[in-house]
């Protein structure tokens, strides 16, 4: 990418004091993640923002992951006494536990209250960054389009309280990136989903850095989906590039291959899981 990415516009500022604000009323946290950057695509500033409040991660978009890959992650979670289930807003994967897995947090809440002769409702707070899928699994919850819904970050601008079904409520509250990014490559795997705007960045480099972890890391799908014969372990990532963007005809005039065209192209076929299942980073990245 073409710069160190540095960014926090003012309506995240404001998505912070708003969960800080609403924290106090809240039983469960739902944090939704991508599943394809279980670590990177998660705001480290939560953890301060959260605190101690129980959480629930949910892992969306599961139907895109490895499912090799996000079992090693719901393990490395679960060692670290946190909760994570794997769903798929596309196929329903998993839904119906959102809710479950958030109760059996409170549980112990829920059965006090019960006997002293209350029904408690179950307040729950969706937070992520974005780009996660908050909203289409606020649709699932609900059962109907309630809440706007896109490809793009940045949808959900204010606060919203929706009820659910059994007696549970949820507090949206829009997508929240961290102030800045200290570690570059986890910028890059969050651009590489489309959780940070394509306007602001160099697709080209993005690509040509991507190219290099899939021929590392998923090197078959990459020569099925693309129709390459040779053996491409040894090619850098602007040559692979090249190659993709020859085999699919992105050739203009002297015969050079418009390399932003393919950039476009393998970002938008990562995003869309045309290549295959892919997630772009395991747990061993941080074990330290």
């Amino acid at each position: 990418m073409q710069n160190t990415l540095q960014w926090y516009p003012g309506h995240m500022a404001k998505t912070r004091r708003l969960i800080e604000d609403n924290l106090k009323m809240i039983d469960v946290v739902v944090e939704i993640l991508d599943a394809r950057i279980p670590f990177s695509g998660r705001n480290p500033n939560f953890d301060d923002i959260i605190k101690n409040k129980p959480r629930l991660l949910v892992m969306n978009k599961a139907d895109l992951a490895d499912r090799r890959r996000t079992d090693m992650w719901i393990s490395w979670y679960n060692e670290r006494g946190i909760k994570v289930i794997p769903v798929s807003c596309a196929t329903g994967m998993g839904i119906n536990r959102v809710l479950n897995e958030s109760r059996a947090l409170v549980s112990d809440r829920i059965e006090r209250d019960g006997k002293k002769g209350r029904t408690r409702t179950l307040k729950l707070m969706m937070v992520g960054i974005p780009n996660v899928g908050k909203s289409s699994l606020i649709n699932r919850l609900l059962g109907k389009a309630s809440t706007r819904t896109g490809d793009r970050p940045g949808v959900t601008k204010g606060k919203q309280w929706l009820r659910i079904k059994g007696d549970a409520e949820l507090l949206d509250t829009p997508g929240l990136l961290p102030p800045k990014f200290e570690d570059q490559e986890l910028a890059k795997r969050l651009a590489y989903t489309g959780a940070i705007k394509d306007e602001v960045i160099n697709t080209e480099l993005l690509a040509y850095s991507l190219c290099e972890y899939l021929r590392d890391e998923y090197p078959e799908q990459v020569k099925e989906r693309y129709k390459i014969a040779e053996d491409i372990s040894s090619l850098e990532g602007y040559e692979l590039l090249e190659r993709i963007g020859r085999r699919r005809g992105f050739v203009i005039s002297g015969g050079e291959v418009d390399t932003e065209r393919a950039a476009n192209m393998v970002l938008d076929e990562l995003r869309g899981c045309k290549i295959g299942n892919i997630t772009l980073e395991t747990p061993k990245n941080f074990d330290k």
